[in-house]
Formats: C-alpha cells, sequence, structure tokens
C-alpha cells in the first residue's frame, strides 16, 4: 500500500476516535438558551427543515423534521423552528402547545 494512502487511513483513523472521544464528553443536556444561541449565531438563507434538524442534531437536541419546520423539545417543552431564509438567525422560534 502506497504511504499515501496509509498516511490517509491514519489520519481518518484518528479523527473517528477524536469524534469518538468528543461524543462521550460532550454534555447531552441542552436548554433554550443553547438553542436559541445556536440559531442567532449561525446564518444560512437557504437551509431546509432537514439541513435544521441535522444540525440541532449534532448539537445534542432532540429535533425531528416536519413538512417545512422542526419540532425540537427541551425538558417537557416542543418548540416549531421555521426556517427563516434571509432574516437574522436560522429559523423563528414558536412555542407548540
Amino acid at each position: 500500500m502506497p504511504v499515501v494512502w496509509q498516511r490517509a487511513i491514519d489520519l481518518m483513523l484518528a479523527l473517528m476516535v477524536i469524534i469518538t472521544t468528543v461524543a462521550y464528553v460532550a454534555p447531552a443536556s441542552t436548554n433554550y438558551s443553547d438553542l436559541v444561541n445556536l440559531t442567532m449565531s449561525t446564518e444560512d438563507s437557504r437551509i431546509t427543515a432537514e439541513d435544521l434538524a441535522f444540525l440541532l442534531a449534532t448539537h445534542n437536541f432532540d429535533a425531528v423534521p416536519e413538512d417545512d419546520y422542526v419540532v425540537v423539545r427541551i425538558n417537557g417543552n416542543a418548540y416549531k423552528m421555521v426556517p427563516n431564509g434571509p432574516e437574522p438567525g436560522l429559523a423563528d422560534i414558536t412555542v407548540m402547545n
């Protein structure tokens, strides 16, 4: 096997170990403030509900994409997040009943 390929494989394995370690060390609890901070600190006018749900899930939120919005559950509360296009932040957040 060429040295370049071996180095690439070694790098990928090292990254997998780091990602796995971070996943176990990262705090699993999130709160509404974390949700607002993440939403307002990032901008993407083309984000879809599926993209938004993926982003939130990678930040430890319980996020499920629906038709054109995402349902996020935090501490027994449900929030509806609708991607807001060119407006500031990623989405508009409202409390669901």
